[in-house]
């Protein structure tokens, strides 16, 4: 069968209205699920502009527990993200910072009627604190952002797939990690999810407005260095745990999501300013979303 591209659809609601004909399932906006991972509770060179490019490849073979007309589905995923992070601390010693990230993509899929655009612009201030420091390196370091999502890319209400989700999102996060010894560290990234409401959602729905429950989210990770200052190896994983219903025109509908992932990564340092991620997630239990394998590359560069 003929397939179709969709170019800069935002990923996470490119699943969501997937299975728009058959159920009221996939409404959560697109969130970091295992885009990050390894020494995530800071920024590797400190103070400065930093800029990360990640590239992701999903495909997932099976929609748990829906009638959908669909029974495959590639994407290829690209996001751009600019952060500057200060060297002036304001409130209990945290320096603040501000992120910003855009989405690019494709999928393959069946025909489904589609539009082609802009993804929405996710921004967050933050403050990152320094690295408690030991005897023998860093101990401990932590960050909290106040997450935005921001619906500016294209949407059409008569299209089943959408750039944009065309609600705005709250997604506020906690990341740190823990130094056991110089070589082991423990990560995790806790996301909690607030979407507004949709009040022009797609016309196969069938409501005027809706608005996709809450959500817990996490990252985590653990990794060696295998190499000093070179190779860290480890494993890498995520959950998504939607804790209220969806509500179309005030009513709970559709089925909550859930999704968890595991699988094995590697980060490789050029030097202290350059560094090159590979993460591998294995999806299992989802529940109204799509469940495969996630394969995500990140680049990120500090400059001087």
């Amino acid at each position: 069968m003929k397939h179709r591209r969709l170019l800069l659809p935002t990923v996470g609601l490119v699943l969501a209205l997937l299975v728009a004909s058959s159920a009221m399932a996939y409404q959560q906006p697109l969130v970091n699920l295992g885009f990050t991972s390894f020494l995530d509770g800071a920024p590797p060179a400190g103070p400065g502009f930093y800029f990360t490019q990640y590239v992701m490849y999903w495909t997932a073979d099976r929609l748990p527990g829906i009638d959908s007309p669909v029974d495959r589905f590639r994407a290829l995923g690209s996001l751009s993200q600019l952060i500057y992070q200060s060297n002036t601390p304001v409130l209990f010693g945290g320096k603040w910072g501000i992120d910003f990230i855009l989405p690019l993509a494709s999928f393959e899929t069946q025909p489904i009627n589609n539009n082609d655009g802009f993804g929405d612009l996710l921004v967050g201030p933050y403050l990152q604190w320094d690295p408690i420091m030991g005897p023998n390196g860093p101990i401990f370091m932590h960050r909290v952002e106040l997450q935005t999502i921001w619906p500016i890319g294209t949407y059409d209400a008569d299209h089943a797939l959408n750039p944009s989700s065309n609600f705005f999102s709250f997604n506020p996060y906690w990341a740190g990690t823990l130094f056991l010894t110089p070589k082991w560290e423990l990560s995790l990234r806790v996301h909690y999810l607030w979407n507004a409401k949709n009040t022009d959602p797609f016309v196969g729905f069938g409501f005027d407005e809706i608005q996709p429950g809450q959500a817990i989210h996490a990252n985590f990770a653990a990794s060696y260095e295998a190499i000093a200052k070179k190779l860290r190896i480890g494993v890498n994983g995520y959950f998504f745990e939607q804790i209220t219903d969806t509500k179309g025109d005030g009513v709970d509908i559709g089925e909550d999501e859930s999704v968890f992932a595991i699988g094995p990564g590697a980060l490789w340092s050029f030097s202290q300013h350059t560094h090159l991620f590979l993460n591998a997630y294995f999806e299992s239990n989802a529940r109204s979303r799509p469940e495969g394998e996630k394969f995500i590359l990140r680049f990120v560069h500090h400059f001087q």
